[in-house]
């Protein structure tokens, strides 16, 4: 420890630049790893709010839930059996406000469950975010393909599909705007297992949100570059020790001479990166949950302790293999043979 904090004084310039270069590494990855929870919520926060469980599609609608409809009489069948079970639909829309501005919002419906709300007919609940543009509860708000009104009774936090706000409305109203008497879905929250449906397809929450348009594509790019940046940061390390060890040489084999193991000097080293790592990470951590309290609220940024947490695991973990795969040659070097090369 004190050897390896000694060594940092002496050339403080290289191991701050190292460091600087970590943390402007792990600011950008903490950065976008919250960027893509805030666009998964925004696109998804509907689904990933409801309990573990499974969902239950049409077979002939090949994995696109806006295709699948399932028949009255399997529905209230399966419902009937599960009780907890729950038929709902979910589709792209349009709403007029007061002055006649169109807003785009997902109209969302299902038979009578604790897990959605409970919307009378001619009533609508929406996504919070509506306010901002204007709603407020108790207007009055329409669609081309109802022939009534819908009547703002309330708004409901983080409820979000396909980066549209969500819009609660009653059965019967949904039936009669898209023209459907059956229902898209069905959800059975708890279940362990699922469990096989003549005509029926089952999926995860997981893998239900792999059906929703954009979102693979979208999480999965972001995903991609959240990991580049990580292996960027270990290949860094690796670099960085490994110009530092071939310069010192010499002294390791001084070192050996003089009794010091090889394990001590691994020691050092380890030392030396995670006293780097955790500075930087620190300071990338603070920026970036700073962030998170001042971000715009328009702004899809989503970042929690937990997952900037496991974040950080992996940095140093990467850190720490890329430090030790520097430092192959500590182990092979001789202290006679390294002395002769002149290094001190």
């Amino acid at each position: 420890m004190n050897l390896a904090w000694k060594e940092m004084k002496k050339n403080k310039v290289r191991f701050l630049i190292l460091g600087g270069i970590i943390f402007l590494i792990s600011l950008l990855t903490f950065m976008i790893s919250g960027l893509a929870n805030g666009l998964s919520q925004d696109n998804a926060s509907l689904i990933k709010d409801l309990p573990s469980g499974y969902f239950y599609m049409d077979e002939d609608a090949e994995e696109t839930f806006n295709l699948s409809r399932i028949d009255s009489s399997v529905q209230e069948k399966w419902l009937d059996k599960q009780k907890d079970g729950v038929g709902l639909s979910i589709q792209m829309g349009f709403l007029n406000d007061e002055n006649n501005k169109q807003q785009s919002v997902a109209f969302v419906t299902s038979t009578p469950s604790t897990l959605f709300p409970d919307v009378q007919a001619g009533e609508i609940l929406l996504d919070r975010s509506m306010e901002a543009k204007g709603v407020k509860v108790g207007d009055i708000l329409t669609n081309h393909q109802f022939q009534g009104e819908f009547v703002v009774k309330g708004f409901v936090d983080q409820k979000k599909f396909s980066h549209a706000p969500v819009a609660f409305i009653h059965i019967d109203n949904y039936k009669e705007i898209y023209r459907v008497k059956e229902m898209q879905l069905m959800f059975f929250p708890g279940m362990e297992q699922a469990e096989k449906k003549a005509g029926l397809q089952a999926f995860t929450n997981k893998q239900f949100l792999q059906t929703i348009p954009s979102y693979n594509a979208e999480q999965l790019s972001l995903i991609m570059i959240i990991w580049f940046l990580v292996v960027i940061s270990g290949m860094l390390f690796a670099i960085f020790f490994y110009m530092m060890n071939v310069q010192k040489l010499g002294l390791f084999g001084i070192l050996k001479a003089i009794g010091l193991k090889t394990s001590d000097l691994f020691k050092m080293m380890w030392t030396q990166m995670l006293m780097i790592t955790v500075l930087a990470l620190g300071l990338a951590v603070i920026i970036s949950q700073g962030f998170n309290q001042i971000a715009p609220k328009g702004m899809p940024f989503y970042l929690t302790i937990e997952h900037t947490t496991l974040l950080s695991i992996v940095f140093i973990l990467i850190g720490f293999m890329g430090a030790t795969l520097s430092g192959i040659q500590i182990k092979k070097v001789e202290p006679l043979q390294a002395i002769q090369q002149g290094e001190v």
